[in-house]
């Protein structure tokens, strides 16, 4: 697949899903534009050093990034574990920080670009509590999404939370988009060999990492959830739009079937 002359903004370029992601996308002849708190090692157009958790540190890099422009995509990969970091910083890079570097990149992309979330398959339990995730869907902005978290309504991990909020909002923003003549959709991975994935096996039980392990024939590398995210970003998803794409070798088709336990929610 051919990409020239088509201009990408990653965030996370540097290492895991990301990392293979943007170098997929110079592969085929595109540029990248990379967002992330550390340099890529491989040949990106910019790199611009961002906070997802500080919306003044979104607004600099937004403010650089409109000075070129239009971009053919927005890809956003970055994230947080959960486990060892504090929840409402977990929900802030997850969710927050995604929300508001989105809005303010969508007008800079280009006619019939795209928005491509990562999301997780922790998010399967989002359509049980979506008054919730409406509820904080409709919060004008990052402060006010912040505030709305610390008030305790949101339910089950704070990571699983926010992947739910992601898949949610892509959802939610499908016909918005598509009145703009441009898409957006997420990636819906399941346990994949990344440098995070550490932090993912301390906080399930053992017995669960090696029931799925068997059941779907092990974790997925990196360059596999890529493939995934390159093919919804490039032109021939161009009639694809609002679709949380699972990417995790079955994993949630077992979920709904009852075949696999649904994650706890506390």
């Amino acid at each position: 697949m051919s990409l020239e002359n088509s201009r990408y903004i990653v965030t996370g370029a540097a290492s895991g899903i990301g990392r293979a992601t943007g170098r997929k996308l110079v592969a085929a002849g595109a540029e990248v534009i990379s967002l992330d708190r550390n340099e890529p090692d491989y040949p990106v157009t910019a790199h611009y050093a961002v906070d997802l958790s500080d919306p003044a540190s979104i607004d600099a890099v937004v403010a650089r990034l409109a000075e070129g422009g239009p971009y053919s995509g927005l890809l956003n990969i970055a994230g947080v574990p959960g486990g060892s970091l504090p929840d409402a910083f977990v929900v802030s890079v997850n969710y927050l920080g995604l929300r508001h570097l989105t809005e303010a990149v969508e007008p800079l992309l280009a006619p019939g670009g795209n928005v491509t979330n990562v999301s997780s398959n922790g998010d399967v339990l989002w359509p049980t509590r979506e008054d919730v995730h409406r509820e904080l869907y409709d919060t004008a902005g990052f402060a006010e999404g912040v505030a709305w978290y610390a008030e305790g309504k949101a339910e089950g991990k704070a990571y699983n939370f926010s992947k739910e909020a992601v898949s949610y909002y892509t959802i939610r923003k499908a016909i918005e988009y598509a009145q703009k003549g441009k898409r957006i959709n997420a990636i819906s991975p399941g346990m994949t060999n990344t440098p995070i994935i550490g932090d993912f096996l301390k906080v399930m039980t053992e017995d669960r990492v090696e029931r799925i392990r068997n059941l779907v024939g092990g974790f997925a590398e990196p360059d596999t959830i890529a493939d995934a995210l390159v093919f919804m970003a490039s032109p021939a998803a161009r009639f694809v739009n609002g679709q949380v794409l699972d990417v995790d070798g079955g994993l949630k088709a077992g979920m709904r079937a009852g075949d696999v336990p649904y994650p706890g929610r506390a």
